[in-house]
């Protein structure tokens, strides 16, 4: 009698979700892993018979980006990374994914809703990086599997894949403090969504565990744009507020735009002020000095999304999941 895949993640020292993943062919495990697992099986005489085609829901994947204002989800190269995964879910699996983009307008939103509802959606992977848990209510009401991207609402029982924010902030403001020895300041997006309140979670988390007060961090309110932010920073600079020796920004664009504005009154990065980022977004990385940030598997967020909706098409009834993406430090030159 051959190997069970139970004896099989026992043998190899793995979960059983990461064993099943591999002989299923899903992403959520590396190509080793994958490999390891499939070339034990067949040495153990593993019955792959036993892994059952899934039953292909009939429909497309409706990938649906809404936008509230507009200013934070934008054609940016970080969304498109993010669509270019879930487009590659979609493809792996067989499925066709289409786009549809929704505007928050009271007049037309519900009408926009009910366009998807009656169409050939089979399933709803819905960028919700603008959107708050009111604005998710109408989508939950659907008759539809749904996965949110990028972002989760504790109020909310859904699935959801997002980055792990709060752990991208605190390693990026840990950082810091162990190259300046100074207390960080904050370059804080000056629109709030959910993924920047993380953020700021995971910078005041680090700055308490760093053994200083929040109350003594200095915070300038910026847009989540390169020229607004720099726009914010000139008249910052200009009205004598005090200024910190480093910072953490919500994301690449607003370090960007407050990295022009100092380099306009004369401060010289890192040697006056150093900077991290958030996204390694390709601007990150052209800009002089180079961006030290932290950097996000986007397109592999956009993949996973896919896979857990198609999970959740093919196996209605699972109970929600929250999955967080972790971060990386990218080091550079603004630090």
């Amino acid at each position: 009698m051959g190997i069970t895949a139970k004896e099989l993640a026992e043998k190899l020292n793995l979960s059983a979700a990461a064993v099943s993943m591999a002989l299923h062919n899903k992403p959520g495990v590396s190509t080793q892993t994958r490999q390891l697992v499939y070339d034990t099986a067949l040495k153990y005489g593993f019955d792959f018979s036993k892994i059952s085609e899934k039953k292909q829901v009939d429909g497309s994947i409706y990938l649906v980006i809404y936008q509230k204002h507009g200013t934070v989800v934008a054609d940016t190269p970080f969304f498109s990374k993010v669509i270019e995964g879930v487009s590659l879910g979609c493809k792996n699996q067989d499925y066709k994914m289409k786009t549809s983009y929704i505007y928050e307008e009271e007049d037309t939103l519900m009408k926009q809703i009910e366009d998807i509802q009656y169409s050939d959606c089979a399933g709803i992977i819905l960028l919700g990086t603008e959107m708050t848990a009111d604005d998710l209510k109408p989508f939950l009401s659907l008759p539809i599997p749904l996965v949110l991207l990028d972002t989760y609402f504790d109020t909310v029982a859904c699935d959801s894949i997002l980055i792990n924010n709060h752990q991208g902030a605190y390693i990026a403001t840990l950082h810091l403090f162990r190259r300046t020895k100074k207390q960080p300041g904050y370059l804080r997006s000056s629109y709030p969504i959910s993924n920047f309140t993380e953020r700021s979670t995971g910078f005041y988390n680090a700055i308490r565990d760093c053994g200083m007060s929040t109350s003594k961090s200095v915070v300038h309110y910026l847009s989540p744009t390169v020229e607004g932010a720099c726009a914010d920073m000139v008249e910052i600079i200009r009205s004598g507020e005090k200024l910190a020796s480093c910072y953490f920004a919500d994301n690449d664009l607003i370090a960007v735009g407050a990295m022009k504005a100092f380099k306009q009154f004369g401060y010289a990065i890192p040697e006056d002020i150093s900077i991290v980022g958030f996204d390694n977004s390709p601007i990150s990385s052209i800009i002089e000095p180079a961006l030290t940030t932290i950097h996000v598997p986007k397109q592999y967020m956009g993949e996973f999304a896919a896979s857990r909706l198609i999970e959740r098409m093919q196996n209605p009834g699972q109970s929600p999941v929250k999955i967080q993406i972790a971060t990386t430090l990218l080091k550079r030159q603004t630090t």
